[in-house]
């Protein structure tokens, strides 16, 4: 699967790597966060089949990219029979599943090789069969991004616009260890139904750009903000003056890096599952070597002290007062990744209108850990209806939301 050389570059990976599989095979492939159904979500239930069995059949770390690889096969077989017989809903379906799947098997490899190059070109292959049958528009975007380069994208239309007809747009930045392909729904997608456009891409690090040798930096998030905006604001079918940014976990960090770049030229940015703590300690050092491991090979980084001294620099605080539009921050109060505390000081130095959430009990990703993300309100609907609410003109509130495990709401206004 990888590279000794590979495995090998993180220390607590080498000492804990007998760990993480007797982990696995005591409590399953979600031990670190649930990437089953995050990764599956977007599908709806048609999926759940395929990625449980997946779940279920994995018993070790190395089992997970095979496992994956082999659902994902047997979807895009499906999807090829259907689409021979002209069966064409169910076709771009499978092809949809297909290409999650696909996906979620290139993850475990913390390197380009040839089996991950591969996966990730039936990944490309299935979604674009999934977006030539889907019943909207959807468009494959190359985004320039100098030196030759392309950051590649989607862009999902709420329906076939009619002459000169322009939509509001949501920007989706994805985390370390998804994708963009996880950040549109097939059917029922937050964004789509309340008539917004939704781009989604992958930004240096991630999904695809791995394979083109686009790596991230500190900062270079901020110019593929600044890339995807104007390649945006030249498109016939957006309305780039009511677009805004949303984004989960890393790309919490690497969206406030976009609205700050961005400056006034976007409505607000929504992000949640939060990465805000000054150098990532935690989520480097803390918790499961994964996320360093990935983050190494995102970056390009061999040495693991040359990757510390590098990790040093990523901190949002010192441009927390450039970022010019409104925010909303959702956070667990007991997220292991990055405490609380550090998404309580970053929005503190937020000068424009800010809602900061704090789901009481909930860990990294919100939901299922604590009674207050089952009987408050939803995190990602009340994040879809705060970026509509900006697109639409409406004033941002100022405020700091409490919800407890009884799902109450108390609500604190930020000085003005």
């Amino acid at each position: 699967m990888m590279r000794a050389k590979t495995e090998h570059k993180v220390k607590r990976w080498r000492d804990q790597r007998w760990l993480i599989d007797s982990v696995i095979q005591a409590i399953g492939m979600e031990w670190d966060q649930p990437r089953l159904n995050y990764t599956m979500y977007p599908a709806g239930p048609d999926a759940i089949g395929d990625f449980r069995a997946v779940g279920m059949r994995v018993r070790k770390f190395a089992d997970m990219h095979r496992e994956f690889a082999a659902a994902a096969h047997r979807r895009e077989v499906k999807a090829q029979n259907f689409e021979r017989e002209g069966r064409n809903v169910s076709a771009r379906e499978s092809y949809f599943i297909a290409a999650l799947l696909y996906s979620a098997a290139r993850w475990p490899i913390f390197e380009s090789n040839a089996k991950s190059i591969a996966y990730n070109n039936r990944m490309i292959a299935c979604y674009d069969r999934f977006a030539a049958l889907m019943n909207r528009p959807i468009e494959r975007a190359e985004v320039p991004f100098g030196d030759g380069k392309t950051l590649p994208g989607y862009l999902h239309l709420p329906r076939k616009p009619q002459p000169g007809e322009k939509f509001p747009c949501a920007i989706g930045i994805d985390g370390m260890d998804g994708s963009k392909e996880i950040m549109c729904s097939m059917y029922g997608d937050k964004f789509i139904e309340r008539g917004m456009a939704h781009f989604i891409y992958d930004g240096p690090g991630q999904g695809e750009c791995t394979y083109r040798d686009v790596l991230v930096t500190e900062t270079n998030h901020m110019d593929a903000a600044r890339a995807v905006y104007s390649w945006l604001s030249k498109h016939p079918h957006i309305d780039a003056e009511r677009t805004v940014i949303w984004s989960v976990s890393m790309g919490s960090f690497f969206g406030l890096q976009a609205a700050a770049a961005l400056g006034g030229k976007v409505r607000g940015a929504a992000v949640t599952f939060v990465c805000h703590e000054p150098g990532l300690t935690s989520l480097m050092n803390r918790s499961a070597p994964s996320y360093k491991m990935r983050f190494m090979y995102m970056s390009g980084y061999g040495d693991e002290n040359e990757f510390d001294r590098f990790m040093e620099k990523f901190s949002l605080m010192p441009i927390a007062d450039g970022i010019k539009c409104p925010v909303l921050i959702q956070a667990g109060e007991d997220d292991e990744l990055s405490p609380l505390e550090f998404s309580d000081e970053l929005a503190g130095r937020i000068r424009t209108p800010k809602k900061l959430v704090i789901y009481e009990g909930e860990r990294h990703a919100i939901g299922g850990n604590n009674l207050s993300s089952a009987l408050g309100e939803n995190w990602f609907t009340m994040l879809a209806d705060w970026c509509f609410d900006r697109v639409d003109g409406k004033p941002a509130p100022n405020e700091r939301v409490f919800i407890n495990s009884l799902g109450q709401a108390n609500v604190e206004p930020y000085a003005v």
